[in-house]
């Protein structure tokens, strides 16, 4: 990481929380291994999925869309959406290291793609808020990652110069826009991956 940096930008999915998704369907929907895996690769990875995080259309009319996408899956889909409080898990160890950059001097952003419901419950338990100085989620302004706007809503908003900002995401295609702004970034490889280079942060002096 280079010097100067102040502000450090996280992601939610798969960085300041993680996803059981496999777990959801395998222990909670009772679902076989190779049905899982097939809704895993196709539903669930489906481009589609934009239009929860954009946070324009209603959520029934998305499920429609899949439904009609996927009729063999149309109940299982049903069932995913409806229990979408089973797929989050908690990563305390990491919120603790972000807390202890907050005491530190450092400022707190989220930037992440979410539908206004499935925040709300995906961070109900979440502790991080307490530490956050800002945050830009999609369905705030109807724009996702990677697309440059909504990472320039967040700068523009909090006024941040790129130059001081490290951002954290799981996702390679949103660190690349991230670094095109002049950022520096971290692609989340795991929850150890993470909490490595938060605890080589916090030996750095401001």
């Amino acid at each position: 990481m280079r010097s100067g940096i102040r502000n450090l930008i996280f992601d939610v999915g798969s960085v300041l929380i993680g996803y059981r998704w496999r777990d959801m369907l395998l222990s909670d929907r009772k679902m076989s291994k190779e049905r899982a895996e097939i809704f895993g690769d196709t539903v669930l990875s489906d481009p589609m999925w934009v239009l929860f995080d954009l946070d324009e259309l209603s959520e029934d009319e998305i499920i429609a869309k899949y439904v009609e996408k996927y009729p063999d899956f149309a109940d299982d889909f049903r069932w995913f959406i409806a229990n979408s409080h089973l797929m989050p898990t908690m990563r305390p160890r990491v919120w603790e290291e972000v807390h202890r950059l907050k005491k530190g001097g450092y400022r707190i952003y989220l930037l992440s793609n979410y539908s206004r419901r499935f925040f709300t419950i995906h961070t109900k338990d979440a502790t991080f808020f307490d530490d956050l100085d800002g945050m830009m989620v999609s369905y705030m302004v109807h724009q996702v990652k990677p697309d440059p706007p909504i990472y320039e809503a967040l700068l523009q908003k909090y006024e941040l110069d790129p130059k001081e900002c490290i951002f954290f995401d799981d996702r390679a295609e949103n660190t690349k826009t991230a670094k095109e702004l002049g950022m520096d970034i971290l692609t989340v490889e795991s929850e150890e991956h993470l909490l490595d280079y938060l605890r080589k942060i916090s030996c750095d002096p401001l």
